[in-house]
């Protein structure tokens, strides 16, 4: 049970890390949410392998690259919920100069 656990972390988290590097733009997140990241996505990917896949029987946690496919679309999912689109835009007043950041 342990090494299960275990096992399920390392997997989150280097799926989770794979996907944030894979999608471009900025995400600032932890650890934690990184490897939370990656456990959805192994979830996500073993019930989208489900269901492209019937004849596979029971619903379980996919393999790594399901799981990294399922991160990628969880994050994308949550940039979408969130609003995020990796980088700051800076904003421009209308007569096209730019107001805050670094010039």
């Amino acid at each position: 049970m342990i090494g299960f656990i275990l096992g399920l972390l390392v997997i989150g988290l280097v799926a989770g890390l794979l996907a944030r590097a894979i999608v471009p733009g900025k995400d600032p997140m932890s650890i934690p949410a990184t490897v939370l990241l990656g456990i959805t996505g192994s979830y996500l990917g073993g019930l989208l392998l489900g269901l492209l896949l019937p004849h596979r029987g029971d619903y379980s946690p996919a393999g790594f690259f399901g799981s990294l496919i399922g991160a990628v679309i969880a994050l994308l999912v949550h940039r979408r919920v969130t609003g995020r689109r990796g980088a700051s835009p800076r904003a421009v007043d209308p007569d096209g100069t730019r107001t805050g950041g670094r010039r």
